[in-house]
């Protein structure tokens, strides 16, 4: 038995993400594009005297911003691993969705009290100026969506600038909406009540990436997996008594990864066992990152094993479920009816 005390083998897909040269390429096309009209709309923001444009050409800057961070967190992410990092600097991409987060939300702060100030006191807005740069800002930010949407938005860094530059093109529909509105009843409250909806827009996207990032740096478990369901589901797998020690995280975005402690019945196989619960997880869940520690029940060589504790009563404390060892992580997972 002793030659399965310590086997901690792991299942590891090397294969994490998909031509980051071609990403890059759809980003700097991008990049290019969006700061070449960014300036011309400053200008004409300035000149109509347009919150709405100005806003807009703020929210492009960061489009732009995003962008660059995105190229360099890609960049960074594709170092292997090496010395103190041992996932590699994969992570990178995570900290630029979340700058990209925060800088939506901060921008979003800033322009809805300009927004407020001029539905106070309305300054005297350029419609037809407002309404042509909004038209070619829709036709800009739709070029700059499609390259976009050409990149793997699977990864959080990706999707960031997206949603910049998504929430862009709305703004520019609703500061087009306001430039015809201005030039057809002179209505000029309308370019702040537009400048408000692109703050709704910013502070949505702005939130998701915020929400989802610090997920992955709270090493949550990936969206869409319910950790006691897929414990329950590994103990019902043939030979398994007992799965502790359960962790499911992301090391950065599409690349999901779990660690447990997995006791076998006395005589099983522990080597088949591990097998079966790495095609198990790779194929169900697509977890292909998967290390398991793989010990029989009871069983004791010189280093001192793990054990399985006795079965708790139904009214034991959960705290005491984990007598294997001194510090459990996480809920005892056993066949049959058992408390989470």
């Amino acid at each position: 038995m002793s030659e399965h005390a310590h086997s901690h083998k792991h299942g590891h897909s090397h294969a994490h993400g998909v031509s980051p040269d071609a990403d890059r390429r759809w980003l700097r096309a991008a990049l290019i594009l969006l700061t070449a009209y960014l300036a011309v709309e400053v200008v004409i923001g300035v000149v109509a005297q347009s919150l709405a444009l100005i806003s807009d050409a703020a929210h492009m800057l960061t489009d732009a911003v995003s962008i660059v961070l995105a190229l360099i967190a890609m960049r960074l992410a594709a170092r292997p691993a090496r010395g103190g990092y041992t996932y590699g600097l994969k992570r990178a991409e995570i900290l630029s969705a979340q700058a990209n987060g925060i800088t939506l939300l901060l921008l979003s702060v800033w322009l809805a009290y300009e927004a407020v100030e001029r539905l106070i006191s309305p300054p005297k807005v350029t419609g037809g100026l407002v309404l042509i740069t909004a038209l070619a800002g829709i036709v800009v930010n739709l070029i700059c969506t499609w390259l976009l949407s050409r990149a793997n938005r699977s990864s959080l860094n990706i999707e960031g600038a997206y949603q910049h530059i998504l929430t862009d093109l709305f703004g520019f529909v609703a500061t087009a909406v306001a430039g015809l509105i201005v030039l057809t009843t002179g209505y000029e409250r309308a370019d702040a009540i537009a400048s408000l909806v692109v703050v709704a827009l910013m502070l949505r996207a702005g939130t998701g990436l915020v929400r989802e990032s610090g997920r992955i740096f709270m090493e949550a478990a990936p969206a869409g997996i319910d950790p006691d369901a897929l414990g329950d589901h590994l103990v019902a797998a043939d030979e398994v008594d007992e799965v502790h020690d359960l962790h499911i995280w992301q090391i950065t975005s599409g690349q999901p990864a779990l660690s447990a402690h997995i006791l076998v019945a006395p005589g099983g196989d522990c080597h088949k066992v591990r097998r079966s619960l790495q095609e198990l997880l790779s194929g169900e869940y697509g977890i292909t990152h998967a290390t398991l520690q793989v010990d029989h029940v009871g069983e004791q060589g010189a280093d001192q094993l793990l054990t399985l504790s006795p079965r708790p009563g139904p009214g034991s404390d959960p705290e005491q479920q984990a007598g294997h060892c001194e510090d459990a992580h996480g809920p005892v997972h056993r066949q049959g009816p058992h408390r989470h």
